[in-house]
């Protein structure tokens, strides 16, 4: 498992330090033009009372910007879930079936290995790529504090990040636990990316409209902190979010080891059994 872990993980190195080092550098400016920002409080104030609160309120709201909490929220975590979500999307989605897809996972699974050793080494190089991605964007908040004089401190930054590593391990695992429930990698990138962004899309205009409070709860970004999270993570959020993320992968793990592996190209439509036959 460990050599497959290994390999895994060097294929997506240029991948961790692409996202990585780029949202660390987008961390540093925003540290680094805090304080410039400060001190146009009174012109910002008034751009965002021209905007209108109910825009404002969609995109988390600007009413407590200067914060610790709302300038992180507003500046970088509000959209990070969409952002990100991109990557976890794309890899989970293809952590198995894109080897299938292109004929050569029949190919690996001939040699001495386990299917258990395999999926388990692809999933944990996924979930540590993930977070070196977070811990570059992290380094760049922490190396812009002493810029921008917020009051917080490094290791609090760590909490937001948190937060977002959950709501996109949640993703992740969906997109691979449709992965191998549908056609092809293709269909379930966009399924999961399209639940990604309708919760996002749900979830911002709850805050604006009262009537969507009800199918909000069943939103994975309704319990998202973001930001607000340095004030204090909300950890049943958090440890709920990993949850149904693990029982995600516990289910695409027991259907991988009852797939019937393609040689190439994508299947038929067809959903495969827990045990053991497949339902057309």
């Amino acid at each position: 498992m460990w050599t497959i872990f290994n390999h895994s993980l060097r294929r997506l190195l240029w991948q961790i330090l692409g996202w990585g080092i780029t949202l660390g550098l987008v961390t540093l400016y925003l540290m680094w033009i805090y304080k410039p920002m400060i001190s146009q409080q009174a012109q910002l104030a008034n751009l965002f009372k021209a905007y209108g609160q109910e825009m404002l309120s969609f995109f988390g709201g600007a009413a407590d910007f200067i914060s610790p909490g709302g300038y992180l929220d507003f500046g970088f975590f509000s959209y990070m879930p969409v952002v990100a979500g991109i990557f976890v999307i794309l890899i989970g989605s293809g952590l198995l079936v894109a080897d299938e897809e292109k004929g050569t996972l029949d190919l690996v699974l001939a040699h001495p290995l386990s299917r258990t050793a395999l999926f388990f080494g692809q999933l944990l190089a996924f979930i540590a790529a993930t977070v070196a991605i977070l811990l570059l964007t992290w380094a760049g908040f922490a190396c812009g504090l002493p810029l921008a004089g917020l009051d917080t401190t490094i290791w609090k930054m760590l909490l937001p990040h948190l937060s977002l590593l959950a709501t996109l391990f949640l993703f992740g695992s969906l997109s691979l636990f449709l992965s191998l429930i549908l056609p092809s990698r293709s269909a379930a990138a966009s399924l999961s990316g399209f639940l990604l962004v309708a919760s996002y899309v749900v979830t911002s205009l709850a805050r604006v409209n009262d009537k969507l409070t009800e199918i909000n709860k069943i939103s994975p970004l309704k319990y998202y902190q973001g930001g607000h999270a340095v004030n204090g993570l909300d950890w049943n959020a958090f440890l709920g979010a990993l949850g149904v993320s693990l029982l995600f992968a516990l289910i695409a793990w027991l259907l991988f080891l009852r797939r019937d592996i393609r040689v190439s190209g994508t299947s038929s439509w067809q959903m495969p059994s827990l045990w053991g036959k497949e339902i057309r």
